[in-house]
């Protein structure tokens, strides 16, 4: 009997291998599904990847200005105010003076001198438009380029948010020469530390523009840095006045005729 039980174990162990090979590949096998649904769950990494580029999107500049005209813009009401329109460059170089439209043929290029821009009219003291619709209040950079026309007076007063509370770039203040930030703890931008004395030419492009951030604020006019001021712990303020109606985003000149194009807005990534 011993050695019949060992002829039969010995006859069916070649079965039990096969079984054990078979059930070996089955499980190997099963395992690829797996694999291959592991490859399949890699693919939103790549979506991942591009997830930088949806939000560089979101921080696209703005155009403020269409180009065509005052929509989202409203004429600010100040007492006396000149007339504010859409009009062609061209249009604007024969109103200008012989020596503003020797400038404008000087400094740029004819090209430059094509398409439509906002025109300010000199008015009786203050002539300004704003904009209706929502602007961020910190982390935004706003660009625009102005053009003095006639007058010796600010051709461009930006008043601007930040945070709870407003102020304004005035560029070619007090009597056509100054620049900097109205107003820094009870001082305006002729009495500060952002106070800069600048020679402007009627028809001239001046490319401007401002950076709002939590620690500071910044400006530029054409490529010079002219103003960069720690905003942390200082009382930022408009100038006591008109002025106040520019609030909470416009632009304004004071006896002075301007034009104004290429008006954008950035929001700027959190620091």
């Amino acid at each position: 009997m011993m050695r019949s039980d060992s002829f039969m174990t010995s006859k069916h162990t070649p079965p039990i291998l096969i079984r054990l090979i078979v059930l070996t590949g089955l499980a190997l096998a099963s395992l690829s599904p797996s694999c291959s649904a592991a490859d399949t769950s890699t693919a939103p990494s790549a979506s991942k990847t591009n997830a930088p580029a949806t939000k560089e999107s979101s921080l696209a500049t703005l155009d403020l200005f269409d180009g065509e005209s005052l929509r989202g813009w409203k004429i600010t009401d100040f007492a006396g105010h000149g007339d504010v329109r859409v009009e062609s460059m061209k249009k604007v170089v024969e109103s200008l003076s012989d020596r503003a439209a020797e400038n404008l043929k000087k400094n740029n290029t004819e090209s430059e001198a094509k398409g439509s821009v906002v025109v300010m009219e000199m008015g009786a003291i203050l002539t300004g438009i704003q904009y209706t619709n929502e602007v961020p209040v910190m982390n935004y950079e706003v660009s625009l380029e102005a053009m003095r026309l006639d007058g010796n007076d600010f051709f461009c007063g930006l008043t601007f948010p930040v945070n709870d509370t407003h102020c304004s770039l005035i560029v070619g203040g007090w009597g056509g020469g100054v620049v900097g930030i109205s107003s820094i703890d009870g001082f305006d931008a002729s009495e500060n530390e952002t106070t800069k004395f600048k020679g402007f030419e009627s028809g001239r492009w001046y490319p401007i523009r401002v950076r709002i951030t939590p620690a500071k604020l910044e400006a530029w006019l054409e490529k010079e840095k002219v103003v960069e001021v720690k905003t942390t712990g200082r009382r930022l303020t408009l100038r006591a006045g008109e002025i106040e109606l520019s609030k909470p985003f416009g632009l304004a000149a004071y006896q002075t005729a301007v034009a104004y194009r290429n008006i954008r807005l950035e929001r700027l990534s959190d620091p």
